[in-house]
């Protein structure tokens, strides 16, 4: 396994991170176990969670994640060899069941911590997440910026304030954010900056072979105040694995399973990835690895989150580690990409 600093601080983590959004909902609470003995025994030190995982987010399951990787850690007795992280939900009018008053208030901020920490069963959280912004702008696929959110009121600092509060209590030791654009970046710091702050550490956001658009100014910014991306659906609901187009896809996949999140369905995707999973034969390895290496190894990534609903699937991607992409191949890639960019925004 490799290791990359979190952001500006000194914690290590593995240049893969366990997500977990599965748990609960496609895999059950000993599957999840047995992904996480494994992934620690790989190396693996990062796990991401969420308060309203499982996905899809229903008020039947949400928090079973959490839960799942709490009794986890009190089994294995292993909290501290592995950086946890989690995210407070933002407004949505399909997560209401988590609550009344879904955002970043100090409020709701209190609410939601002692919540994730009850389910973990920690005292504390290593990175802390604004899952996506309060207000309405261009996250979860939607691109553009042209009709002005004039009712959000600017809420940064009391967010940023109280995560502090949580950093001083010792709930929380860093805190980063989740779907954010370069506008919420560079706000959060130039608030956290003028109150003498800690800024964002890091920044959560899709990148994958069908949505690069984290390379038109997230990635400078990343790079430039070394804000690192933990990279989250490396790889496309699992479109860019090639099972889809080779008919190896079964009805409990993702993409089969919830039909809402269509993200990834589109006739652009599913051409792009077919000349990716060219690419990936021609050089003599999976798709899944193609896919996943290249995400490896671009110079603003933290960590590739990599999710799995089995042991195989878990054990392949966790191996794309050991693979470096050569200039032909990513030449090769951008040349796709260039003739269809971004098919999965």
């Amino acid at each position: 396994m490799k290791y990359r600093n979190l952001g500006k601080s000194e914690n290590k983590v593995s240049a893969i991170c366990l997500g977990t959004m599965t748990f609960g909902q496609q895999n059950t609470e000993a599957e999840g176990h047995e992904q996480l003995d494994f992934a620690i025994s790989k190396g693996i030190n990062f796990i991401d969670t969420a308060e309203m995982y499982s996905v899809p987010g229903r008020p039947e399951t949400q928090g079973s994640t959490e839960r799942i990787i709490g009794t986890w850690l009190k089994k294995s007795n292993k909290r501290n060899d592995v950086i946890l992280a989690s995210k407070v939900t933002g407004p949505s009018v399909a997560m209401k069941h988590i609550s009344d008053y879904l955002g970043f208030s100090s409020q709701r901020l209190k609410e939601a911590i002692e919540g994730s920490l009850s389910r973990l069963q920690t005292d504390y959280i290593d990175l802390y997440q604004l899952h996506w912004p309060e207000r309405k702008t261009n996250f979860f696929g939607q691109l553009g910026y042209t009709n002005h959110d004039t009712l959000w009121q600017d809420n940064f600092e009391e967010a940023i304030e109280t995560l502090n509060i949580f950093v001083q209590q010792g709930k929380i030791r860093h805190w980063g954010l989740s779907n954010e654009n370069p506008w919420g970046v560079m706000r959060t710091c130039a608030i956290a900056d003028k109150n003498n702050l800690p800024r964002p550490l890091t920044i959560q956001n899709p990148y994958n072979l069908l949505n690069r658009t984290f390379e038109v100014g997230l990635s400078e910014i990343s790079l430039r105040e070394n804000i690192g991306l933990l990279a989250y659906s490396p790889m496309g609901f699992g479109l860019l694995s090639g099972k889809f187009h080779k008919g190896m896809d079964t009805p409990q996949d993702r993409i089969n399973q919830f039909k809402n999140l269509a993200r990834y369905n589109g006739k652009r995707s599913y051409e792009a990835t077919t000349q990716y999973i060219k690419i990936a034969e021609d050089a003599g390895i999976s798709p899944a690895k193609l896919a996943l290496a290249f995400v490896n190894q671009r110079s603003f990534i933290t960590s590739t989150i990599i999710g799995a609903t089995n042991m195989d699937q878990l054990k392949e991607n966790i191996s794309s580690i050991d693979i470096t992409l050569s200039l032909d191949i990513i030449e090769a890639i951008d040349k796709v990409h260039n003739d269809n960019s971004n098919p999965a925004p």
